[in-house]
C-alpha cells in the first residue's frame, strides 16, 4: 500500500495576465497541477480587487507574488520553487530553493520581470503557442 501524500498548503499565484510569457508559464503549471494545489489570479483582470486578496498589486506587477492558504506570502523565485514542488517538478524546485543561488536567481528574475513586456513582444507569442500545444489547452486560466 502506498503511503498517503503529505498535506501541502494550496498556493495562489498572482500574475500579470497581459504578459504572454507569464500566461504561458501559468497555463503550463495549471496543466501539471494534478492535486489542485495551485490557484491562479490574473491581477490585470478588471474584476480583480487586490484588497480582497490581501496583496499589493503594484508589488505583484514588479515580481510574481504567491500566497499560501495559511496566509503566508512570498515573492519572486521562491514562488516558482513552491509552485514547481507542488506540480512534481522537484529537481527544478530544489535548484530554485538553494540558498547559494538565491541572490543571483533573484537578481536575474527581477531583471526579467522589469523587462517582461519587451521580452514578451519577441518571445511571448511563440512561448504561449508552444505551451498550448504541449499542454493541450486553449487558454483556460
Amino acid at each position: 500500500m502506498t503511503p498517503p501524500l503529505p498535506m501541502v498548503d494550496q498556493l495562489t499565484l498572482y500574475f500579470d495576465g497581459s504578459c504572454p510569457l507569464c500566461l504561458a508559464e501559468m497555463e503550463y503549471l495549471k496543466s501539471r497541477d494534478q492535486r489542485s494545489l495551485l490557484c491562479f489570479e490574473d491581477i490585470t483582470r478588471t474584476q480583480f480587487v487586490a484588497a480582497e486578496h490581501g496583496i499589493d498589486c503594484e508589488r505583484a506587477m514588479q515580481s510574481i507574488v504567491g500566497k499560501l492558504s495559511n496566509g503566508t506570502q512570498m515573492q519572486g523565485v521562491a514562488v516558482f520553487a513552491a509552485a514547481y514542488e507542488r506540480v512534481g517538478l522537484h529537481r527544478l524546485a530544489w535548484l530554485l530553493s538553494r540558498k547559494t543561488l538565491q541572490k543571483p536567481l533573484g537578481f536575474m528574475y527581477l531583471q526579467f520581470a522589469k523587462h517582461r513586456h519587451l521580452i514578451s513582444k519577441c518571445l511571448g507569442p511563440l512561448a504561449l503557442k508552444l505551451s498550448r500545444v504541449v499542454t493541450g489547452t486553449k487558454g483556460q486560466l
